[in-house]
This record gives C-alpha cells, sequence and structure tokens, in this order.
C-alpha cells in the first residue's frame, strides 16, 4: 500500500498497523521522542493527571496507571475519534510507560477497525508490543469494548 507523505511508516517505532491500513503510533511518555521522527496531528494521552499541553492538538483522558479510564464513555468517542483521524493523519496513543493503558486502548482501535474484541489483546501484542495490556480488567475491557454500552459498564 502506498502511504501518503502525512501518515507514519509501518517501521518507524511502535507504529501499529490495523488490518484496514490505518497507522497509529504508540508511545511511552517516560521515553524522550525521537527528534528525527515525525510529529502526530493529533495525540490522546492516557494518564492519571492532566499533562502539558503538546504543540499538536490533543485530548486527555483521565486514565490512571493499571487502571481503566475514568469516563468510559469519553473514552469511546475520543478513541472513536482518534481511528477516524488515522484514516488521513498521523494519530499518537500515549500513556507513561506505553504498555498497559496505550496497549489497552490500541486493542480497542483494533476493535473498531474490525479485529474481533477476543482477539484484539493477542493482535496488538503480535504487532505492537509483547507485553502490552498489562492486567485482566484492561483484557476484560477491550473485549467489552466490542458492544456499545458494555465498554461503559461496570469496572
Amino acid at each position: 500500500m502506498k502511504r501518503d507523505a502525512w501518515a507514519w511508516s509501518e517501521g518507524q517505532p511502535g507504529v501499529l498497523a490495523l488490518p484496514s491500513g490505518r497507522l497509529i503510533r504508540g508511545r511511552g511518555l517516560r521515553r524522550p521522542l525521537d527528534p528525527t521522527a515525525p510529529t502526530p496531528a493529533y495525540g490522546v494521552y492516557l494518564l492519571g493527571a492532566r499533562p502539558p499541553r503538546p504543540p499538536w492538538e490533543s485530548r486527555w483522558l483521565h486514565w490512571p496507571d493499571f487502571r481503566l479510564p475514568g469516563d468510559r464513555a469519553q473514552a469511546r468517542a475520543t478513541l472513536t475519534e482518534a481511528w477516524h483521524r488515522a484514516a488521513d493523519q498521523r494519530v499518537e496513543i500515549a500513556c507513561a510507560g506505553g504498555r498497559g493503558r496505550t496497549g489497552t486502548a490500541l486493542a480497542c482501535l483494533a476493535v473498531l477497525d474490525g479485529v474481533p474484541p477476543e482477539e484484539a489483546v493477542q493482535f496488538v501484542r503480535s504487532n505492537y508490543d509483547r507485553r502490552a495490556v498489562e492486567t485482566p480488567w484492561q483484557r476484560r475491557y477491550v473485549r467489552g469494548f466490542g458492544a456499545p454500552g458494555e465498554a461503559e459498564g461496570r469496572s
């Protein structure tokens, strides 16, 4: 598939290729940005406290480490927006370490992209980071993300 100039490259660190061809970069904010890598057009930051505002458009989701998003409906809307934007923009999903929350969000994006919910965690572990999605409740959240209303339910 020929990539437009705006797109991430599949070989770049942290870039996950979804089945539709959308490319989304996952990243750990504890690691510095590669100054030679392109910057995102849109970022979603999954942290327990509001991060400093980056120089690109972004959203913050209150999502404490090893936990689930504080507002499930907002998380679904924000991740759905990120998935739509990834069709023609460089989208980045990031938390502090780049594995648990980021992996969970990437697995939810994979579900939006058509990966069956029960296969999405393995898809992200195989194509992004083998240790992505760290807790049983994060895995359960991804499985529930496949059905509207379920991801907004109980922790």
